[in-house]
């Protein structure tokens, strides 16, 4: 009977306790939230958050654009207003800088257009996008000597250009080519939309690191 009466008090003490703690949050969402706050006045004036199809591109394809697009907003948002001595900013000898790494993340993806858009052998670029991309690939102690001194608004123009190219041809194609699949990718057996959501969550990789960097910078 004791026993009994333990466990339906604590019954309903858990219930008393979860409605309040439901209350609690709800009233105290932004201070213990704070990720749930609008990511910029960008996310309020457009359909950035709404993840799925999009006019212009198939299904799927529309689907990744959505993804692609708010990762974009999400990496740019933390280093918009930058100087250029904050984004080469050194945490150590051996750190990358922001501003190398928002190179590499346009170099990440145009090597993706070449390979997936071209139908080339990953590694088999041109000379033209080789010298003009493959320090900011490979990143490191050659990426800390040559990409430096340029204001944010350099760096998000190589980006965009980028992007806009991706963009383009993702509407020149289908949910058919997106879910071909690579049989001789280093991987293993990887379909192109495994490529492309690749580029998106690289970017989400350095989303970290930016946050870091900035955070060390007096």
């Amino acid at each position: 009977m004791k026993e009994q009466l333990f466990t339906a008090d604590r019954r309903n003490f858990l219930k008393k306790s979860s409605l309040f703690t439901l209350g609690a949050l709800a009233s105290t969402s932004v201070i213990a939230a704070p990720h749930l706050q609008p990511l910029s006045s960008y996310s309020q004036d457009s359909d950035v958050n709404i993840v799925g199809p999009k006019e212009g591109y198939t299904p799927q394809i529309g689907t990744l654009v959505s993804m692609m697009n708010w990762m974009r907003m999400v990496i740019l948002s933390p280093v918009r207003g930058m100087s250029a001595s904050d984004l080469d900013y050194l945490v150590d000898d051996d750190a990358n800088s922001i501003g190398a790494m928002l190179m590499h993340l346009a170099a990440t993806e145009r090597f993706y257009q070449i390979h997936t858009f071209e139908n080339k052998t990953w590694g088999d670029w041109s000379k033209e996008d080789s010298e003009k991309w493959s320090v900011a690939s490979g990143l490191g102690a050659q990426a800390r000597k040559e990409i430096k001194g340029k204001p944010f608004d350099y760096y998000l123009e190589e980006m965009s250009k980028v992007r806009e190219y991706t963009l383009a041809e993702f509407k020149n194609r289908d949910d058919e080519w997106l879910m071909s699949v690579d049989k001789n990718f280093p991987w293993g057996p990887t379909n192109n939309y495994c490529k492309w959501f690749h580029v998106c969550e690289h970017e989400s990789n350095h989303n970290g690191q930016f946050k870091f960097i900035k955070s060390r910078i007096s």
